[in-house]
């Protein structure tokens, strides 16, 4: 409540520039944002609708659409009022409330990611145990404690970060309410805040890569004793979408927090923030409808009944 009282707004930045390249860009956005939410709607009502999709990589597939449409939607749309305005002010409470959701979306699609591996894993390596092992109770739990873990963990960093001290000119040189630029404006000591996402990274992201590494070096070495070449090939390639998703998804991550390149600009900086908020989003839906059979013959069938 002390820091409401000294804190009451922040003005976001976003990309300054003359008015042709912000509408340029505000127009190029504005698709891509379309496109995410009629893209991942589309995954959504095919896994929902046709009984071919009915299966834990299919349902898994859905809740990752779920939850990069509610990604997107917690950034783009205030962004594309940036452009249009070079610039605007955020609330101190919708800041916040931002960055939370921002932060729990990630951290559930670093489960979601997790748990899609875990499922190649099951498929590829115990065929014969696949229907025991992720039945329909086992998906039910593994993505109700992806969505309830992602809120709750991400939680205690969003609170401490809301209890720092902003008492200089509140300009976040970003198109959203991101961690780092908060922690860079922030008058008070950031050491607990940093302590704590260094905490917490642990189980959002170290951990989810260690487990996705290993499923991978397990699935890899059972496709290599599969004696036909066109069998090692078909049975890699049920799990080629999500390993493209996931290499995506973790290389702009790291880029951006991991291993920040040395000198970059706050504009690459920016554009690199773009690739994971905005167009991996839009990308996931394309990767999963262009490299999958069964939903390229579900969406046709769809477009016949229709």
């Amino acid at each position: 409540m002390k820091n409401l009282s000294v804190t009451t707004e922040f003005h976001l930045l976003g990309f300054q520039g003359n008015s042709n390249h912000r509408y340029s860009l505000f127009c190029l956005l504005l698709m891509v944002y379309c496109g995410t939410i009629c893209g991942n709607l589309l995954i959504i009502t095919l896994v929902s609708t046709s009984n071919t999709l009915h299966t834990p990589m299919y349902f898994f597939i859905s809740q990752l659409s779920i939850s990069d449409i509610l990604l997107t939607t917690n950034i783009l749309p205030n962004l594309l009022l940036l452009l249009l305005n070079n610039g605007g002010t955020i609330t101190f409470i919708s800041c916040i409330s931002q960055l939370y959701f921002f932060c729990a979306f990630e951290a559930v699609q670093c489960f979601l990611l997790t748990v899609m591996s875990y499922d190649r894993y099951a498929a590829i390596c115990n065929p014969l145990h696949y229907a025991s092992i992720m039945t329909r109770v086992c998906c039910a739990k593994l993505t109700t404690f992806c969505w309830l873990v992602g809120f709750s963990i991400t939680l205690t960093d969003t609170l401490t970060t809301s209890m720092l001290t902003f008492c200089g000119p509140n300009i976040i040189d970003h198109f959203f309410c991101d961690l780092i630029p908060l922690l860079e404006i922030s008058c008070s000591d950031t050491f607990i805040v940093k302590l704590i996402v260094y905490l917490i990274s642990i189980p959002v992201v170290i951990i989810p890569c260690v487990i996705i590494v290993t499923s991978y070096i397990n699935i890899i070495a059972t496709i290599l004793k599969i004696p036909s070449r066109i069998s090692r090939h078909k049975t890699f390639s049920t799990c080629g979408s999500h390993l493209t998703v996931v290499s995506i998804f973790y290389w702009t991550l790291f880029c951006v927090y991991v291993f920040p390149m040395k000198g970059k600009t706050l504009n690459i900086g920016k554009f690199m923030s773009l690739l994971y908020t905005v167009f991996t989003p839009l990308v996931n839906p394309i990767i999963y409808s262009l490299r999958n059979k069964d939903i390229r013959k579900a969406l046709e069938l769809k477009l016949k009944n229709t």
